[in-house]
């Protein structure tokens, strides 16, 4: 099942169950994905799908940091509870030792040995990792360390 039809199946059983902020969230998701779509002009790959979704939680957590120096918690709180409804259609996290095993093996693969090759390295990480969520910072922050950058 495609994920823009999955969010549609959600927002058909939110609407029936009464939940207004999910079925919001919901509603975002899939006009995300929709614009997206309409942007490519085709169907979107799952790992388009994936960068879309990806996209709305970095802008949901930059929407919180930037209300709580606002003083608005009330609307940070907002963006803090979209979170979670968001995540729960990307596929499991990476966890830090399939990062770090990605990691030597793109190391021993590039021959790297300086932080000057970072880039490739967390390019052949990031291959390695296929079809996991996959916090960059994180990756990148792994990769520096590994390089002694």
């Amino acid at each position: 099942m495609k994920l823009i039809d999955k969010v549609q199946a959600d927002m058909t059983a939110a609407m029936k169950a009464r939940e207004e902020f999910r079925l919001g969230v919901l509603r975002m998701v899939k006009a995300a994905l929709k614009n997206k779509e309409i942007e490519k002009v085709r169907a979107l790959e799952p790992a388009e799908e994936f960068g879309v979704l990806q996209t709305l939680i970095k802008q949901r957590y930059d929407s919180v940091e930037q209300f709580t120096k606002g003083g608005r918690t009330e609307l940070a709180e907002k963006e803090k509870r979209e979170i979670p409804i968001i995540e729960a259609y990307l596929p499991s996290g990476a966890t830090t030792e399939e990062m770090d095993a990605a990691i030597a093996a793109a190391i021993a693969e590039t021959g790297a040995s300086s932080a000057k090759q970072m880039g490739a390295v967390i390019k052949a990480a990031r291959a390695k990792l296929e079809g996991k969520t996959i916090d960059g910072k994180a990756l990148s922050d792994r990769v520096k360390a590994k390089l002694g950058g």
